[in-house]
This record gives C-alpha cells, structure tokens and sequence, in this order.
C-alpha cells in the first residue's frame, strides 16, 4: 500500500491535467492577486530587485504533497519585458508549469505562491528555449525581501534566478533548487486558441490579453523600466 501510494503521488505530480479555458482564467485571476498583494506588503520584494528583472514568474497556489516521498507541482504565468533586449513594456503572458521533488519525511499537503524573478537574459532564454532545472541549468537563490536589496547576500545578488513564497500570511525568499520550470504549453494553447511562439509572444507587443490585465497593469506601474545594466542586455545572446 505505501509503494502505491507514493507511486500515485509521483504520477499526480509528474502529469498535470488539461488546462482548459477556465482553467487558465483562474490562473491569471490568481496570479494578478498575488502580485498585487505581495508588491503592496511594505517588506515584499526590494523594487531595485525588481526593476533588474527581465522576467517574473507568478505560481499561485503551488501543491507539495507527500507520503514518504515529497514533491510539488505548480502552475502559473510568466511575463517578460518585451523587445529583443528586454527593454519594452510587460509582455503577454506565457502559461508556465514547474515541477520539482525532495526525499524526506513530510506529512500532509500545503499550498504556497511562489513569484520568481529572472535577473538575466540567459535565465529568460533558456526557460523560453526549452526550460529550466533550478540550480542546475541557471543559478537560483532564495531572494532577499525588503524594500532594498541592502540585506541580499553575494550569492543571491549574483544568482540568475530569485524565488520567494507566501504561505500562511508569511512571505520570504525561498531556495527552489532542483525544480524544473517549462512552458505549459496546452494552456498557452487554451489561452491563445493556438498554438504560439514563446519567444514571439514575448518579444513582439500583441492586442493584449484582457484577463492578464491586473497582472501585467501592476507591473507597468511599479517597474515600467528596465534597470538593468545595458551593456549586458544588448550583448545577450542572440534570441532568434
């Protein structure tokens, strides 16, 4: 009984289901109110942090579930700033999944909001490529929260990739090494009516997807520039 159970587990967690159109509704209901809570706490993220971002990934209420073996499993949205240098507005939304698992002995199940912020063209690129493995593929910190990026450590400050949670009312950076984050693409499917481009949804301003309003209208707002240093952003790797 407990080998089938942890199989089950794995097998929920390794196969997410179809997103339809209310599905993908949802998502981008929840991650606009994630952001837009998490940016109004006065110890949230530092927005010199996230006005260097090229990225920021929205996840809410992530699944970890365990019976002897834990794991997680999350869907949400991505918006990057547009352009081929990353230096226009918020992009379009992309419907992104990530999925990770760690041995150890947890009990129960919990859901958290994670937001994840891409200091780097190359950590944008290589998730629009073809994913990423936290850690491993592109360097991943848990970030740093404040209204500076004063208290961030080297590591963090250096790491390509910026993870924080919400859980509970609490709020804090969190270490999501071994995760892989991909592109959903059955949902972008469901978005778009589709199939689509990653890389052209990203880099080529669109009409505007109205139910990605709040998320992406609470970006232009409190980050509408790229702060980032521009000599890197326009010597980043080609992105054709």
């Amino acid at each position: 009984m407990r080998k089938f159970l942890i199989l089950l587990t794995a097998t929920l967690l390794a196969v997410p289901a179809f997103a339809g159109p209310d599905d993908v509704q949802k998502r981008l209901d929840e991650a606009g109110k994630v952001l837009q809570d998490v940016i109004g706490m006065p110890d949230g993220i530092p927005k010199d942090l996230l006005d260097k971002a090229e990225c920021v990934v929205v996840l809410p209420s992530v699944k970890k579930l365990a019976i002897g073996f834990g794991g997680s499993y999350g869907r949400g949205v991505m918006t990057c700033r547009s352009g081929a240098h990353y230096n226009g507005p918020w992009s379009e939304p992309l419907m992104m999944a990530l999925q990770g698992g760690s041995w150890g002995l947890q009990l129960g199940g919990t859901e958290t909001d994670l937001i994840l912020l891409l200091m780097s063209p190359r950590s944008a690129d290589s998730i629009l490529n073809s994913g990423v493995k936290l850690g491993a593929d592109v360097s991943a910190a848990a970030g740093p929260k404040g209204r500076t990026a004063e208290a961030a450590t080297d590591a963090s400050l250096r790491s390509e990739i910026l993870s924080y949670s919400r859980a509970r009312g609490l709020f804090a950076g969190i270490s999501l090494n071994g995760a892989s984050l991909h592109i959903d693409e059955e949902a972008n499917k469901a978005l778009y009516g589709k199939q689509v481009d990653a890389k052209k949804v990203i880099r080529v301003p669109g009409p505007g997807v109205p139910e990605a309003k709040p998320l992406v209208a609470t970006l232009d707002k409190v980050s509408p520039k790229n702060e980032s240093d521009k000599e890197s952003l326009k010597t980043a790797p080609s992105r054709k």
